[in-house]
């Protein structure tokens, strides 16, 4: 299951301010030696990438922070 969030100035802003975590490598299901997901889930739109260069992020409702 997943949530896809818009993408702008503000929540750009608001993510540097709050450190914010949203990308697999981050989660505590991500296993950095087969760069996948232990659930299983595809990962490819959540993998980290800069907010600079996406108008919209795709969260996983599974993340947990590690």
């Amino acid at each position: 299951a997943f949530m896809k969030t818009a993408v702008d100035a503000r929540f750009r802003v608001e993510a540097v301010a709050f450190d914010l975590r949203y990308a697999c490598e981050h989660c505590a299901h991500f296993d950095p030696a087969s760069e996948a997901c232990s659930q299983g889930f595809p990962n490819d739109d959540h993998r980290h990438r800069s907010l600079d260069s996406v108008p919209s992020l795709t969260f996983c409702k599974s993340f947990e922070l590690e």
